[in-house]
């Protein structure tokens, strides 16, 4: 885990979410440049889930593994069911439910630092 991919992540997230905003704002449906920001995102969060397993592997350990694990799941997961329930909202929301999902996972990967680093893993 490392604080520049938290960074990076959180910027993808950032910009996910404000992508969500403007198509709201703008009462349209979320489109392939929506699509494309949540793609790049979530492959983010998949390269840190394998620094992440790797570390572990590799002995690595935070002081509370099921919480950390469930934080790296479910961080990953994020995008993917904002995303599918995006696409299922046929109406202008569908932005505001990005932008939540964006918002999530900025703050979920900042708290998946923390519980690395605090242990002094």
């Amino acid at each position: 885990m490392t604080p520049a991919l938290v960074v990076t992540i959180t910027v993808a997230a950032a910009a996910v979410a404000v992508l969500g905003v403007l198509s709201t704002l703008a009462r349209r449906r979320i489109g392939l440049v929506h699509l494309v920001a949540v793609g790049v995102l979530e492959a983010l969060l998949l390269l840190q889930t394998v620094i992440a397993v790797v570390a572990l592997a590799g002995g690595e350990r935070p002081e509370d593994v099921p919480t950390f694990l469930s934080y790296l799941i479910g961080v990953a997961l994020v995008p993917v069911a904002g995303t599918l329930w995006a696409r299922a909202e046929r109406t202008r929301w569908a932005g505001t439910v990005l932008a939540v999902a964006g918002a999530v996972v900025g703050v979920m990967v900042w708290r998946l630092l923390q519980l690395w680093e605090v242990t002094g893993a």
